[in-house]
């Protein structure tokens, strides 16, 4: 049987409406049978503003969630530990390295800190924080980002927590540059996007980077009456990371256009399955 998570993005909109909380992801995770919580930092956060929500969801670079306090994330804990699912990977908006500014640069820091401390509270495995920066990585701004995620990895290594990058934004979207980042830098592993590749790279992009996968998301958008998604390859990307090697489990990040979250849950997970069992 498929071992998949969902990333808790995957519930924006219904995040964003007031109709789900994080109490409400983990009993949905558990209720879809998922394998592992993999929440969305807006899902930790000490407000519920919708429009911060869907703000910070399509701007990940001025997001600005706040995690709760420590009794709530104890209640979380509790929570999950009833549904009998552990949390995998928490991914952070809003704590990327890499500003061109010293003082926000640090600001960020410091709320990667804070994540990191919430993660260890959950029991995460992994942590997403973003690289940040242009798109083209030049060397000053690539020192810049090894040495964060250096100081980052090894403050997460005393909490027994996995830090990750993401093909997101900026730099990161061109796959040159995540392997450039990952070759300096020991220790940082990949959570591989299906998506988040600048425009024509995307195909080029799986075959370099499935290799290197720590965590994935796997992104789909509609589907067609044969439970496929006419808009991108999944079979491809799927047989990819299979043939790679990729032995986590497998996340959904859905992002369905007709607005139903919860189907497309459902259908993601029908897919990948079908395609790990029979290619088809």
């Amino acid at each position: 049987m498929l071992k998949f998570s969902i990333a808790s993005f995957s519930f924006h909109r219904t995040l964003a409406a007031g109709k789900q909380d994080i109490f409400g992801y983990i009993a949905d995770s558990r209720a879809l049978g998922a394998a592992q919580l993999d929440p969305w930092n807006a899902h930790l956060t000490a407000h519920k503003d919708g429009d911060a929500v869907l703000h910070g969801g399509h701007n990940p670079r001025d997001a600005k969630f706040i995690p709760a306090d420590d009794a709530h994330l104890a209640r979380v804990k509790a929570a999950a530990d009833a549904a009998g699912l552990s949390f995998g990977c928490l991914a952070v908006d809003g704590a990327h390295v890499y500003e061109p500014d010293a003082q926000q640069r640090q600001a960020n820091r410091e709320s990667a800190y804070r994540w990191l401390d919430v993660a260890e509270k959950l029991g995460a495995q992994q942590v997403r924080i973003d690289a940040g920066g242009p798109d083209a990585m030049p060397d000053d701004v690539l020192a810049i980002i090894v040495a964060g995620y250096r100081d980052l990895i090894q403050r997460a290594a005393d909490k027994g927590i996995e830090v990750l990058v993401e093909n997101h934004w900026g730099p990161t979207r061109y796959p040159a540059n995540v392997i450039r980042l990952l070759d300096a830098v020991e220790g940082l592993g990949l959570l591989f996007d299906s998506h988040n590749w600048a425009d024509g790279l995307q195909q080029q992009a799986w075959e370099m980077c499935a290799p290197y996968a720590r965590s994935v998301h796997i992104k789909t958008f509609a589907f067609d009456e044969q439970g496929n998604d006419p808009t991108v390859d999944v079979a491809r990307v799927v047989r990819l990371l299979d043939d790679s090697g990729y032995g986590g489990v497998w996340g959904i990040e859905s992002v369905p256009r007709d607005g139903d979250e919860y189907g497309a849950i459902r259908q993601t997970a029908a897919l990948i399955e079908r395609l790990l069992t029979d290619g088809t």
